[in-house]
C-alpha cells in the first residue's frame, strides 16, 4: 500500500510537471533570458524580443536541417526494441488505465518483477499512448512526432548554446547537432523518443534556472545573485519531467549545478583548490561565491536526492537483471571488468569523432573484452583520459574566462548525461547503444563549434576552412540520410548491422527472425545456424534452430535442438535465487520443446513434466501454466487444468489469455455459461482480444439468447474491422442473422465467407438451405455442387441436392449418384436409401422401388411415411399384375394381341393408390412420393473454442528481440 501512494504521489508531481514543462518549453522557443554572466561573449541573437533577424534566420535554418535529413523516416516501419515498447505494449491501449503507466516499466511490464528492466518512463509512454489513440499502430504517425521532436530540440539546443557562445558558433554547433549520424537512433527508431523527449525538457531546465539566477544586485557585502524563485522551482519540475521521460534527465541537475559554479559565480580553478586547502587545514573561510549559491544549491541536492529516493522506491530497491549476453564484461573477472569498462568509453567517443560504423546492436561479443594490461586498446583508454584532463586542466587554470566557461560548459554535456551508461556505477543492458549519446553530443558539437571559430579567428585560409566543416556538414547530412533507410524495417536494420559487425549472434538471430516472419524458412535457418557458429553458448540461437526445423517438419532436428538449448541452461547452486540468474526468454525452451512432444499423443506425460520442471524454474513463468492447461485438457483432466490456469492468474491477474483460457476449460466442462462469463473478462483486460471477440459470439449465437444477440452481432462487426480476411467471422454474422430472420443480410455474410474460402462446408451448406427455403432451389443446386466437391461426404448437402435434382432440376440420374454416395459412406442412412427408392419410383421401376423399400423398412421399422411408401409401391404391382391379367384374358378372348406394356413400366392411371376418381373417371388422382430430409430445416454452426497456448497464439516463441 506504500509503495502504492509513493507512486500515485510520483505520479501526481509527474503530471503537473509535465503541464507546466511543456508550457516552458514552447515560452522559451519564443523569448530566451537574458544572461549576463559572461560578458567576454558576443550579444545573444534572441528572437523576437532581441530584434535581431539572425536568431530567427538561423532557427529556420536549423529546423529545415533536421527536418530534411530525416524526412525519408517517415516510411519506416516499427524496428526492434519498438515492436516491444509499442505494438505489443499494452499500456498504450485505451482500454488500459492510464495508472498503469506509473506502476510499469518502458515496456509495459511491472516495477515490482524481477524481469523488468526497471525503465520507468511514463511520459515518454503516455505519448507513445497519445500517438496510439490518434491513429492505432500506423507507424508514420510515431516518427513524425519523432522527427518533429529532434527539430525543436535542436532549435532549443541552438538557443542553449547562444548562452555561451556567438551566434555563429550557436549555428554551426546545432547544424552539426542536427546532422549527427549518431543520432538516427535516438530519432528514427520510434523508442528512441525518450532521449528526445528527455532532451527538451533538460534544456528546458538549463534554460530555467539561467533565468533563476540571470539578475544580479549589490547589497553590503557586495554584488550577489538574486533567485528567481519561481524560475527555479519551474527548473526542478522540468528536471523531473526529463527524468520521467529517460532516467538520465536527472543528470541536468548536476549540469545545473556546473552552470552555478562556472558561470554564475565564475569560480576559477585556483579559488577550488584555496577552497580545498582551507578545507583540509581547517583554517579557510566561507568565500562569497559558496555563501551565494548556498541556498539554491540545496534545492539542487534537495531534488536530486528526493529524486533519487523515489526512483529507488519505484524500482521497490532493486536493480535489474541482466544476462551475460546482455553486457559480457559484467560478469567478466577483474581486472578485465573494470579495463573493458574503460575502454568503452573511448569507443563512444570515436563513435561521436568518426559515426562511419553505427549499428543498431553492440551486445554479446560485437567489442571482445580487454582481459590484460597489455591489451594495445588500453591505449585509446589512455588518450582519452588525457584528453580530457587536458582540456579540464586548461579551462580551470590557463584560458581567459569566456573561453574556460564555454569549455567547461562543453566537458559537462559530454560527461554527466553519459554518467549512468558507463557501467561505472551499476551494470547496464548494453554494451554501447548510440542513442545514450544523444545529450552528450550536445557537448561535443559545442566544442568542434568554439574550436571552428578560434581557428576562424586565426587562419589566413578562411576560404578552405569553412569549406572543410561544409564537407563534414555535407558527409554528416548524407550520412544520415542514408542510414535512415536502414530503419526501413527489421531485415535492412540487422542485416546493415551485419555488415559492420560479424561477431554478434544476436544479429544473425534477428536477421533469421525477419526471414522467418516472411515465411523464408530455409534462409532463415542459415542464419539462426551462423548464431550458433559465433556464439555457441547462445540458448536462444539454439532454440531459434529448433523452432525452425519444427516450421520445416524435421521433427527429430528440432527435437535434438531443443535438447542442446536446455542442456545449456545454468545449474541451481547451493543458496543462490535460480530465478535471478536465467533470463525468461531462455525458458521457451521448454514451450517449444513440450509443444513439438505433445504432437505425439502418446507422451503427453512426457511434456507435461517439461512444463512443470519450467514452473519449478520460475514460480511466476505464466506462459508454462498456459501450455500445461492445454496438455492436461488434452489428457482429459480438465479440473486439474482450470486449477493450472487459476493459479496463472495468481502472478498475472491481467493477462487476457489466462481469461481466454478459462473460459475454455469450462467449456470443455459443459458448463456455457461460466465459460462466456470467462470470455467477457478476457474482454474486459483486452476489448480487441480477437479469439474471445469471436468465440464469446459464437457461444452468444448458440445459447439461443435473444437479448444477447445484439452484442454478439456487434462483436462480429468490431472483428470485422481488424481482421476482414477471416471467413469465420462472416459465417458467425450470418448464423445470427438466421435466428435474428434477416435472410438478406444472413445470405450476404454467407456469400463472403464463401468468396474467402471456397471450401468452407457450414457456409455453403447453410446458404443453400437459406435459398432453398427461400424457394430459390436452382440458386441453391451450385453452391452444394460446390460444397460436394471438396467435401464429397458430405451427407446432408448430398440429401438436399439429390432432393433439388429430383424435384426441381428433375435429373434422377445425378439423384441417384448423390443417394448413392451417402450409401457408400454411410450404409445405415434411411434417409439416404428411402430417397433412392423414390429414385426408382419416379423412375417406374416398381419392382427395384419395392425391393429398396422393404430394405428401408427393415432399417427403420418405427418410420409410418416408409411403411406407407412402402404400402402404395405394393399397391401398384397389385394393379399393374390385376392389369396384365386381364389383359391376357382379353387376349385368348378375342384371339388377338395387343401392345404390351413393360413390366419395369407404370400404365396411365395405375399410380391412383386410392381408387379412380368418380367424378372424372379420365383424370386420375395420383399419389406423391416426396423425399425425406429430416435435417433440412436446421442450421449447421461453427464453435472453433482453441486454446491460447505459449506467449500469445503461437506457443514457438522466438529469443528476445531487445
Amino acid at each position: 500500500m506504500a509503495h502504492h501512494m509513493g507512486i500515485l504521489a510520483f505520479m501526481s508531481v509527474s503530471l503537473i510537471s509535465l503541464t507546466s514543462a511543456s508550457f516552458t518549453v514552447a515560452r522559451c522557443l519564443v523569448s530566451f533570458p537574458s544572461v549576463p554572466h559572461s560578458s567576454a561573449r558576443v550579444t545573444v541573437c534572441v528572437f523576437p524580443a532581441g530584434g535581431s533577424v539572425c536568431g530567427w534566420v538561423y532557427s529556420s535554418l536549423v529546423l529545415t536541417v533536421a527536418l530534411l535529413v530525416y524526412c525519408n523516416a517517415l516510411s519506416c516501419s516499427f524496428v526492434f526494441d519498438d515492436i516491444s515498447a509499442i505494438k505489443e505494449n499494452r499500456d498504450l491501449r485505451p482500454h488500459t488505465p492510464v495508472t498503469n503507466l506509473f506502476f510499469h516499466d518502458f515496456w509495459g511490464t511491472p516495477m515490482q518483477k524481477e524481469q523488468s528492466h526497471k525503465s520507468y518512463r511514463p511520459l515518454c509512454v503516455l505519448t507513445f499512448r497519445l500517438n496510439y489513440l490518434l491513429h492505432g499502430l500506423e507507424p508514420l504517425g510515431y516518427h513524425l512526432v519523432n522527427m518533429l521532436l529532434h527539430g525543436v530540440v535542436c532549435i532549443l539546443y541552438y538557443r542553449m548554446c547562444s548562452m555561451f557562445l556567438p551566434e555563429l558558433s550557436s549555428f554551426v554547433a546545432s547544424l552539426l547537432f542536427a546532422v549527427h549520424p549518431i543520432h538516427t537512433e535516438a530519432v528514427t527508431g520510434v523508442v528512441g523518443r525518450a532521449e528526445t523527449l528527455s532532451s527538451l525538457f533538460f534544456l528546458g531546465s538549463l534554460v530555467a534556472y539561467s533565468g533563476a539566477t540571470a539578475k544580479q544586485v549589490r547589497g553590503a557585502r557586495g554584488a550577489r545573485v538574486a533567485t528567481d524563485w519561481r524560475l527555479l522551482l519551474l527548473a526542478m519540475l522540468l528536471a523531473t519531467t526529463a527524468m520521467l521521460c529517460k532516467e538520465q534527465g536527472i543528470t541536468v541537475i548536476a549540469i545545473c549545478a556546473v552552470y552555478e559554479l562556472f558561470i554564475v559565480q565564475k569560480v576559477r580553478g585556483w579559488e577550488l583548490v584555496q577552497f580545498g586547502e582551507g578545507v583540509v587545514s581547517g583554517k579557510g573561510s566561507v568565500p562569497p561565491w559558496l555563501a551565494d549559491m548556498a541556498p539554491r544549491v540545496f534545492v539542487l541536492v534537495a531534488t536530486t536526492l528526493g529524486l533519487m529516493l523515489a526512483r529507488v522506491h519505484v524500482m521497490g530497491a532493486q536493480l535489474p537483471v541482466f544476462t551475460r549476453f546482455d553486457n559480457p564484461a559484467s560478469v567478466a573477472p577483474s581486472p578485465s571488468r573494470q579495463l573493458t569498462y574503460n575502454y568503452l568509453l573511448s569507443v563512444n567517443a570515436g563513435l561521436l569523432l568518426l559515426p562511419s560504423t553505427l549499428c543498431c546492436d553492440w551486445t554479446m561479443g560485437t567489442i571482445p573484452l580487454v582481459e590484460s594490461f597489455t591489451d594495445v586498446r588500453n591505449l585509446g583508454t589512455v588518450a582519452l583520459y588525457l584528453t580530457l584532463a587536458k582540456l579540464s586542466y586548461h579551462a580551470l587554470f590557463v584560458a581567459h574566462r569566456h573561453h574556460a566557461q564555454v569549455i567547461i560548459m562543453s566537458l559537462a554535456f559530454v560527461v554527466l548525461p553519459f554518467l549512468p551508461a558507463t557501467n561505472l556505477f551499476f551494470p547496464v543492458g548494453f554494451v554501447v547503444a548510440e542513442r545514450v549519446l544523444y545529450m552528450p553530443s550536445m557537448g561535443f558539437c559545442m566544442l568542434v563549434a568554439h574550436g571552428f571559430t578560434n581557428l576562424l579567428d586565426r587562419v589566413q585560409a578562411k576560404k578552405y576552412l569553412w569549406l572543410a566543416l561544409l564537407g563534414l556538414l555535407a558527409v554528416h547530412a548524407v550520412k544520415t540520410h542514408v542510414r535512415n533507410f536502414d530503419w526501413r524495417d527489421e531485415y535492412t536494420i540487422f542485416t546493415a548491422g551485419l555488415k559492420v559487425n560479424q561477431r554478434n549472434a544476436k544479429l544473425f538471430n534477428n536477421v533469421g527472425h525477419a526471414l522467418e516472419s516472411q515465411g523464408r524458412f530455409a534462409e532463415a535457418l542459415r542464419y539462426f545456424q551462423a548464431a550458433v557458429s559465433v556464439q555457441e553458448d547462445d540458448i536462444g540461437a539454439h532454440i531459434n534452430v529448433g523452432r525452425t526445423y519444427n516450421n520445416l517438419k524435421l521433427f527429430s532436428d528440432a527435437e535434438q535442438a531443443y535438447l542442446k538449448a536446455k542442456s545449456l541452461l545454468p545449474k541451481a547452486k547451493p543458496g543462490e535465487s535460480y530465478q535471478a540468474r536465467i533470463a525468461p526468454n531462455h525458458l521457451n525452451v521448454f514451450l517449444n520443446l513440450a509443444n513439438l512432444i505433445a504432437r505425439n499423443e502418446t507422451r503427453l506425460e512426457e511434456a507435461d513434466a517439461l512444463y512443470r520442471q519450467a514452473i519449478s524454474m520460475r514460480a511466476d513463468y505464466t506462459q508454462a501454466y498456459i501450455n500445461r492447461g492445454d496438455i492436461l485438457i488434452k489428457m482429459n483432466r480438465t479440473k486439474e487444468a482450470q486449477e493450472v490456469y487459476e493459479r496463472a492468474l495468481f502472478y498475472d491477474s491481467t493477462n487476457p489469455d489466462i481469461y481466454y483460457n478459462l473460459g475454455v476449460v469450462l467449456l470443455e466442462q459443459g458448463r456455457a455459461q461460466q465459460a462466456l462469463a470467462y470470455l467477457d473478462k478476457a474482454l474486459e483486460m483486452d476489448p480487441d482480444h480477437q479469439q474471445a471477440l469471436l468465440n464469446s459470439a459464437v457461444l452468444i449465437q448458440e445459447s439461443g439468447n435473444a437479448e444477447l444477440r445484439p452484442l454478439a452481432y456487434q462483436r462480429l462487426l468490431r472483428l470485422v474491422q481488424r481482421d476482414p480476411l477471416n471467413e469465420r467471422i462472416y459465417f458467425n454474422l450470418g448464423m445470427i442473422a438466421m435466428d435474428d430472420r434477416d435472410y438478406r443480410n444472413a445470405e450476404k455474410w454467407f456469400r463472403k465467407a464463401i468468396e474467402l474460402k471456397e471450401d468452407f462446408r457450414s457456409a455453403l451448406f447453410n446458404l443453400a438451405l437459406l435459398l432453398t427455403d427461400d424457394q430459390r432451389p436452382l440458386e441453391a443446386a451450385p453452391f452444394l455442387n460446390q460444397l460436394v466437391k471438396h467435401h464429397p461426404d458430405h451427407v446432408k448437402g448430398l440429401i438436399l441436392l439429390g432432393d433439388i435434382y429430383i424435384n426441381n432440376i428433375k435429373d434422377l440420374d445425378a439423384a441417384e449418384k448423390c443417394y448413392e454416395r451417402i450409401l457408400a459412406v454411410d450404409p445405415g442412412n434411411v434417409q439416404g436409401l428411402h430417397n433412392l427408392c423414390v429414385v426408382y419410383v419416379e423412375r417406374g421401376e416398381l419392382q427395384a422401388a419395392e425391393s429398396c423399400l422393404s430394405r428401408a423398412h427393415v432399417m427403420a421399422p418405427h418410420e409410418d411415411y416408409i411403411l406407407r411408401h412402402l404400402k402404395i409401391v405394393r399397391t401398384r404391382l397389385a394393379k399393374f399384375s390385376q392389369m396384365q391379367q386381364q389383359q391376357q384374358q382379353q387376349q385368348q378372348q378375342g384371339g388377338g394381341g395387343s401392345d404390351r406394356t413393360p413390366a419395369s413400366v407404370l400404365p396411365e392411371g395405375a399410380d391412383a393408390s386410392e381408387g379412380i376418381s368418380e367424378s372424372n373417371p379420365s383424370r386420375p388422382k395420383k399419389t406423391v412420393f416426396i423425399t425425406k430430409n429430416s435435417d433440412s430445416n436446421s442450421k449447421t454452426s461453427e464453435k472453433q473454442l482453441t486454446r491460447m497456448v505459449g506467449a500469445t497464439v503461437n506457443s514457438d516463441t522466438s529469443d528476445s528481440l531487445s
